[in-house]
């Protein structure tokens, strides 16, 4: 299938690629799901009874039950929100420390949603397993839709806890590897020469070591002298 150049160049754009990373995909999405949950209980969660005109939660008129989810729904979407942005931003991070303490604060929110939700969705199923049936006229499929993005909430959060992790290693800093780099190259560089390699020996007038085929005629052993016979007259 050919695509138009805009359409090509829009698909291979940096904003396109960077929604395509699974890190990303699975922050919109806890996102979304958070929006859902306390969308849906801000519209419809609280309702009347027939008798009252006061509100009271539709999970089993526990008004904690719904306040717990609107504030970890909200939380949580402002949460995605944030690290969506500092993902954006993550390749211009030049600090290594700053880029690893982010990666280790992302893996432990991530974990800490994880637990939250799981908490969330069983007050919420429980509170809704209690309500009474038919006590309010409007308000239970935003209940039922609370509590089933809550539960997709967990494994979705677990998910970015992964990811997280998984960055955390793979970028993870070698301690003390510059130093030992420079070091190794001081030793290498100050490294006494091999047996096999050849030494120069300094020559001139000042050396004190000479060959003893280079030795100074002066420096050798006299001879005796010899006697000459004379003849006699």
């Amino acid at each position: 299938m050919h695509l138009p150049e805009s359409l090509q160049d829009l698909a291979d754009s940096e904003t396109v690629r960077f929604l395509k990373r699974p890190k990303s995909i699975a922050r919109i999405l806890a996102g979304v799901f958070s929006l859902v949950i306390f969308s849906s209980l801000l519209t419809d969660g609280y309702q009347n009874e027939t008798a009252s005109p006061q509100l009271f939660c539709v999970l089993n008129s526990n008004n904690m039950a719904c306040s717990f989810a609107v504030g970890a729904g909200i939380l949580a979407f402002l949460s995605c929100l944030v690290f969506l942005a500092l993902d954006a931003h993550e390749n211009r991070i030049a600090n290594t420390r700053f880029k690893t303490a982010f990666q280790l604060l992302d893996f432990i929110l991530a974990f800490l949603w994880a637990g939250i939700w799981f908490i969330g969705f069983c007050f919420m199923a429980n509170q809704w397993q209690h309500s009474p049936a038919q006590q309010f006229l409007l308000g239970s499929s935003s209940a039922k839709a609370a509590i089933t993005f809550a539960f997709f909430s967990i494994f979705i959060w677990i998910y970015q806890a992964y990811l997280a992790l998984k960055d955390l290693r793979n970028d993870a800093p070698v301690p003390y590897k510059r130093s030992l780099d420079e070091g190794g190259v001081v030793l290498t560089t100050l490294s006494p020469p091999s047996a096999a390699s050849p030494v120069s020996v300094p020559t001139g007038p000042n050396n004190l070591t000479y060959s003893s085929s280079a030795l100074s005629p002066y420096l050798t052993t006299p001879k005796a002298p010899r006697l000459a016979m004379m003849p006699d007259d």
